[in-house]
C-alpha cells in the first residue's frame, strides 16, 4: 500500500529551444524535491529514484507502486532568455487523474519566489487530500543575488551528479565560475570542495593537491554559512572518504539528520561509517532509512549488500546486489562485489561462466586458482601484485592485498599497512573484509584496527525533538472553531465555491492554516478535501431529490453543489452512499 501522504516529483520535461538547458530543467525538479523534503510527515522519493523515469513515458499507476508514492508531479519547463515557463500538474497514482494543474510564466530573475510558490501549492494540494501537515510558510529561500551564478550552480551539480570523473571535473569549474560570480554563494563552495576531494580520492588529481583545494574551498564555506543537509554531507563525505577521520564525518552526518532525518545520502553515509566500524545494526537500519525515499537507488541496495557481504552473508548479499545490477547493470562496485561473493561461496564455474562477471584484473583471477587449491607461480604473482597498484591508483577492490594474504601473511599485513596509510578506496572497510580473515589475530591487524577504527560504536546523540505544540489548539478552542467552521458551511455555505481551499477557508476562520488543518484531521478525522465535500455531497442529494431540478444531469447538479470535477465528484459519492449517484437517485425514487 502506498503511503498516503507521499510524492515523487518526475524530471521536468526541458521543451527550451536549447537541448543543452537540460541542466536547468533538472535543477529545478532538485530544488522542488529538496523544498517538499523539509517538510515532515511527507514522504518525498529522492532525486535517484525519480530520475529513473527520465525520457520513459511510463504510467503515472505503475510509477506510483514501484515508488510507494500516491501523488506523482509531472511538468516541463520552457527557458528562453530572461523568461521562463513552467506547467505542472499533479496526479494521483490510484485512480490517474489529476489534482492540480498550472501554468507560471515569470522573469528568471523570480527563480526562488517560483520555486516556493510551486512548492507550497503541492504541499497544500497534499494536505488537502491526504490528511495533516505541518507546512512551514516558506520552503525555498533565495540562495544568491546573482541569477548568473545560481545558473552557473545548476550546471556545476547536473555534472556532478553524473558521477564520472571527467563530468566531476567539468563540475568543479563550474562552481569555480560561479564563485567568481558571487563569492558568497556557500554552496558552491560545498560543491566545488566535494569535487576535488572525489577528483583526489579517486586517482584524477594529485590527492594532496586535491585534498587541499577541497579543505580551502570547505573552508570559505563554512565561513559564509554551514547550516544546511548540503554543506554538512559535503563535509562528511570528504573527511570520512577522503581523510578517514570518521569520528567528524559522523558528527557532520549528525548535524545534517537534524536538519532533514530522513535525507537518503546522509543516511546512506552514516551506514557506510557504520559498516567500517562494525556497528552493522545501526548501518542496516540507516540504509533502511534510505531506501524508503529512494527506493530504486542501485548504490543504497550496494551499501547495504555490502553490510551483509562484511558479516559472512554472502547469499543475502547476492540477493541485494542483484537489485542494484538490475537498477544499473554497469555498476563496477555491484559487479566486484558479487565477484567476491562468488568466491567465498565457491562458485567458480559460475563465475568463469557468466562473462559479465569475468574478473576485471588478472590478480583476480590468480586469486581463484589460489581460493581452489591450485598452485601459482609466486613470481609471476609478485609481478602480477606490484603492476595492480601502479595501473589502479586508487582500486575499487583491494585484489592486490586479497590475493598476497592467501601467499604471505607477513608481506599482506605490510602491504595493508601501506594502503591504510594511503587511505584508498574500499579499504576502509579492512577490519571486516573476509578476505582478511586469515590476519585478524596478528598483532600488525589489531594494532591497525586500534588506530583507525577504536571503537565498535559511535556514541550518538540521544536527545529526542522537542513536540512542536504551535499548531496545536486546546480542547476549549477546538469546540469554538469547530462550530464556527460548521456554521460557515451552513449559514455561509462555503462548500459552494468550486476553488475553496484550506488556506482560504483558514482566513475566514482567522486561523493558521496549520492548525486547521490539525484541527480536520486529528480532531474531525477528515482531510480538508472529504470535509467540504461531505457537506456538497448532502446538497447534491436534495437537489438530486427535487422534482423542480428533473430537467438538469447529475453531474450538473454536482458542480451546482460545489464539486470540481466529475471523477471527483463519482469517486467520492461512491465511497460515502457504497452506490453510484444514478443508482442511489433510482433507489431513492422506488
Amino acid at each position: 500500500m502506498n503511503n498516503q501522504k507521499s510524492i515523487a516529483i518526475l524530471p521536468f520535461v526541458n521543451l527550451s529551444s536549447e537541448p543543452e538547458n537540460e541542466y536547468f530543467a533538472d535543477g529545478m525538479t532538485e530544488e522542488i524535491i529538496y523544498a517538499l523534503s523539509k517538510i515532515d510527515g511527507l514522504k518525498v522519493t529522492a532525486r535517484t529514484s525519480s530520475f529513473i523515469f527520465k525520457d520513459k513515458k511510463e504510467d503515472v499507476r505503475s510509477i506510483g507502486n514501484k515508488l510507494g508514492v500516491s501523488t506523482v508531479l509531472e511538468g516541463s519547463i520552457r527557458k528562453s532568455g530572461n523568461r521562463i515557463r513552467i506547467t505542472a500538474q499533479l496526479i494521483r497514482t490510484d485512480k490517474g487523474f489529476h489534482i492540480w494543474s498550472e501554468s507560471f510564466d515569470r522573469n528568471l530573475s523570480d527563480i526562488f519566489q517560483l520555486q516556493d510558490e510551486i512548492s507550497l501549492i503541492i504541499a497544500d494540494k497534499i494536505r488537502e487530500n491526504f490528511g495533516h501537515l505541518n507546512i512551514q510558510d516558506q520552503l525555498v529561500e533565495a540562495s544568491t543575488k546573482n541569477i548568473e551564478a545560481y545558473d552557473l550552480y545548476l550546471k556545476g551539480k547536473f555534472y556532478l551528479k553524473k558521477w564520472n570523473l571527467e563530468d566531476i571535473a567539468r563540475g568543479a569549474q563550474y562552481f569555480e565560475e560561479c564563485i567568481k560570480q558571487d563569492p558568497q554563494y556557500d554552496l558552491a563552495y560545498f560543491g566545488a570542495g566535494l569535487c576535488f576531494g572525489l577528483l583526489g580520492s579517486w586517482g584524477y588529481m594529485n590527492r594532496a593537491a586535491a585534498f587541499q583545494k577541497a579543505e580551502l574551498n570547505f573552508n570559505k564555506g563554512k565561513a559564509i554559512d554551514m547550516e544546511s543537509v548540503y554543506a554538512y554531507h559535503c563535509m562528511a563525505t570528504q573527511d570520512f572518504w577522503g581523510l578517514w577521520r570518521y569520528q567528524t564525518a559522523y558528527e557532520y552526518l549528525q548535524k545534517a539528520l537534524q536538519i532533514n532525518p530522513n535525507e537518503p545520502d546522509v543516511n546512506e553515509c552514516m551506514a557506510e561509517i557504520c559498516t567500517a566500524i562494525g556497528d552493522f545494526g545501526t548501518a542496516l537500519s540507516a540504509i533502511d532509512t534510505s531506501l524508503v525515499s529512494d527506493p530504486l537507488s542501485p548504490n543504497h541496495y550496494y551499501t547495504k549488500a555490502n553490510c551483509f557481504y562484511l558479516q559472512n552473508n554472502y547469499d543475502l548479499a547476492l540477493e541485494l546486489i542483484e537489485k542494484s545490477l538490475e537498477l544499473e547493470p554497469s555498476f563496477a562496485l555491484a559487479i566486484q562485489l558479487k565477484i567476491a561473493c562468488f568466491l567465498h561461496l565457491g562458485r567458480f564455474e559460475e563465475l568463469s561462466s557468466q562473462t559479465d562477471l569475468t574478473p576485471f584484473d588478472p590478480v583476480c583471477n590468480l586469486l581463484m586458482e589460489v581460493l581452489k587449491g591450485n598452485a601459482i607461480d609466486r613470481r609471476a604473482a609478485d609481478k602480477l601484485i606490484e603492476q595492480f597498484h601502479e595501473s589502479n591508483p586508487s582500486p575499487l577492490f583491494a585484489w592486490d592485498l586479497y590475493l598476497l594474504t592467501q601467499l604471505d601473511e607477513d608481506e599482506a599485513l605490510k602491504l595493508l599497512e601501506k594502503q591504510t596509510t594511503e587511505q584508498f578506496g574500499l579499504v576502509i572497510n579492512f577490519k571486516h573484509e573476509p578476505f582478511l580473515t586469515k590476519l585478524r589475530n596478528k598483532i600488525e591487524f589489531k594494532s591497525l584496527v586500534e588506530k583507525y577504527f577504536p571503537f565498535e560504536r559511535i556514541q550518538a546523540d540521544e536527545s529526542k525533538p522537542k513536540i512542536d505544540s504551535r499548531h496545536v489548539l486546546g480542547d476549549a478552542d477546538v469546540n469554538d472553531y469547530e462550530k464556527e467552521l460548521h456554521r460557515l458551511m451552513l449559514e455561509e455555505k462555503c462548500y459552494l465555491n468550486n476553488n475553496l481551499n484550506l488556506k482560504e477557508l483558514a482566513e475566514l476562520l482567522n486561523l493558521h492554516p496549520n492548525k486547521l488543518s490539525w484541527l480536520l484531521n486529528e480532531k474531525l478525522g477528515r482531510n480538508f478535501n472529504e470535509y467540504v465535500n461531505g457537506y456538497r455531497l448532502e446538497a447534491f442529494q436534495k437537489l438530486a431529490l427535487d422534482s423542480k431540478n428533473n430537467h438538469l444531469t447529475l453531474l450538473g447538479l454536482a458542480y451546482e453543489s460545489g464539486f470540481t470535477s466529475k471523477s471527483v465528484f463519482n469517486d467520492f459519492f461512491k465511497k460515502s452512499t457504497g452506490l453510484t449517484p444514478k443508482s442511489w437517485v433510482k433507489k431513492q425514487n422506488t
